[in-house]
């Protein structure tokens, strides 16, 4: 029984840290690293508790050194999903019922805990499956996520705090009940994060779910699963069952039970989800609740006042920062002819000294790209690019599978500025450049908001006001997350909620109380004090 009313502990942004030479950390991580990197992990299906091996096995890779094999995971099939969705369900009643505070409780330890003893663990799983140097793995496993512990509580408690106005005699209120099933989270492997925001956002609400992490980022999802289970959280309230997206999503999506999906990764494998949904929308017992966010070709917008060394190194860190394998990634730029000479030569400058290998070596900035399909969609594209007489590849281009899959930074301009590299997702270090006449900014910005089916992520640079102000009106609708004069990447928690809409998704701004709203369904409640007892009314009196 809860006798008060409960206020969560101030937010705050967790600090980055530096890992400089030196630096506790820095010698902490990498004891960590060569330790994991001895183990050979055996990861189970999670169902209520339990851990289950079906037997039916897949690796678990270092990117950058292909044949190292840290592990194996077990992979779920349709017995499997069922055994979830049962737990999932066999679960809800006492996560109902448990108070807001407690649940608050569990995910704030959850916070506490990898801000302390399991940052190391976590971080280095995501640096060594997933090809992360420690910076971006520290501003993504660490941080960002125990911003979206802590924040997203915050939030929650706010939410719960809205409330309707009452009538004299009458007391309303609205209980924002958890929906009425289970949330499907499908999480991606660049943003090791995502993964463990996406299932616990719905389950902070009273909901409970089923998660099927990528399967190119099984570690650091698992380990985030014990964490999880470390800070209290009950059996079945998260159910772990990584696998095939054909094993284990069409029986999810085909279950009457289904409540709601909680998606982050392609457009392709979204729009798919959304068609099975509505072709079965009969069968389900509630109209699923559909929130995503997927791909994105988002744009460097340069003015002709933009500072050239600010752009070129935005441009550098924006599209190649973790191999360009961020959903905000900056692909496409459009520079005007006045800059673009001194803009390409300190790109090629800076992108000679980028190091490119294993992410155990801190010197490096970039890693590798996450697989073999990856790997051969960039080369073919960089290969296409070589040929057409319509492109040149300016800076980079070149790749290597022997030990890794490493695609240097490569930068490609084109005549055509609706040419297939400025429409076309990669999701790799590829940077598509078109060279516009000064003279034709405001021709530019329409062509930059019109070539590309996606609105996630786009940036403005320049010191004229009057000119942003243009591009600020001109793209208002080519990106969901808008910067000026910063790099299209590197949303924080908070202070930018992160998503897009068009082809990039629903919009539902993960970090912020407008994602959590989408996870509960409220119920109003009227109370009348003291009810009338005589159905006439004052009108129907006689004079």
């Amino acid at each position: 029984m809860t006798h008060g009313v409960f206020h969560v502990p101030a937010p705050k942004n967790e600090p980055v840290l530096s890992y400089a030479p030196g630096s506790p950390e820095r010698a902490a991580i990498q004891s960590r690293l060569t330790a994991m990197a001895q183990e050979q992990i055996d990861v189970p299906i999670l169902i209520g508790g339990e851990e289950i091996r079906t037997g039916r096995t897949a690796p678990m890779v270092m990117p950058h050194d292909h044949a190292h094999v840290l592990g194996h995971f077990h992979k779920a099939g349709p017995q499997e999903v069922a055994r979830a969705i049962d737990a999932a369900e066999e679960a809800r009643a006492d996560w109902i019922r448990m108070p807001w505070e407690e649940r608050a409780a569990i995910f704030l330890r959850a916070a506490e805990l990898l801000a302390t003893t399991w940052r190391d663990t976590v971080n280095a799983a995501t640096m060594l499956n997933q090809s992360k140097t420690v910076h971006q793995a520290e501003i993504d496993a660490a941080c960002e996520l125990i911003d979206f512990w802590r924040i997203n509580v915050h939030f929650m408690e706010r939410l719960y705090a809205e409330q309707p106005e009452s009538a004299p005699g009458i007391w309303n209120r609205i209980e924002h009940r958890p929906l009425d099933g289970f949330v499907f989270a499908i999480t991606p492997f660049n943003f090791t994060s995502i993964a463990g925001n996406l299932p616990t956002a719905p389950a902070m609400l009273g909901n409970t779910c089923v998660w099927k992490p990528a399967s190119t980022s099984v570690l650091s999802n698992y380990y985030l699963m014990k964490l999880l289970e470390e800070a209290g959280l009950p059996p079945g309230v998260i159910n772990f069952v990584p696998g095939s997206g054909g094993e284990v999503g069409d029986p999810v999506v085909a279950d009457r039970r289904l409540a709601g999906i909680h998606f982050t990764g392609s457009t392709d494998v979204f729009q798919g989800i959304w068609r099975r949904i509505g072709d079965n929308i009969r069968e389900y017992a509630q109209y699923p609740r559909i929130v995503g966010e997927t791909g994105g070709k988002n744009f460097v917008f340069a003015h002709a006042s933009a500072a050239p060394r600010a752009l070129a190194t935005a441009l550098v860190r924006g599209a190649f920062e973790y191999q360009g394998q961020k959903c905000s990634a900056a692909s496409r730029a459009y520079i005007p002819q006045s800059l673009w000479g001194e803009v390409r030569d300190i790109m090629g400058a800076q992108c000679s000294e980028i190091g490119v290998g294993d992410v155990q070596d801190f010197h490096n900035f970039m890693g590798a790209v996450i697989d073999a399909s990856s790997y051969s969609k960039l080369s073919r594209a960089i290969d296409g690019a070589r040929a057409d007489s319509t492109a040149d590849v300016v800076i980079g281009g070149e790749y290597d599978d022997a030990t890794g899959w490493f695609v240097k930074p490569t930068v490609v301009t084109v005549k055509d500025p609706r040419h297939d590299l400025m429409r076309t997702e990669f999701f790799g270090p590829l940077l598509s450049v078109f060279v516009y006449d000064d003279a034709r900014f405001e021709e530019t910005l329409e062509l930059c908001a019109s070539t590309s089916a996606y609105g996630l992520t786009g940036a403005i640079f320049g010191t004229d006001r009057a000119a942003l102000r243009q591009g600020l009106e001109a793209l208002r609708f080519a990106a969901g997350n808008f910067y000026v004069n910063d790099k299209p990447t590197g949303a924080v928690v908070g202070q930018q909620p992160f998503g897009g809409s068009r082809a990039s998704g629903t919009n539902d701004k993960a970090g912020s109380m407008l994602n959590l709203m989408r996870w509960v369904s409220q119920r109003t409640i009227k109370e009348t004090f003291v009810p009338p007892t005589d159905f006439r009314y004052p009108f129907m009196d006689r004079e």
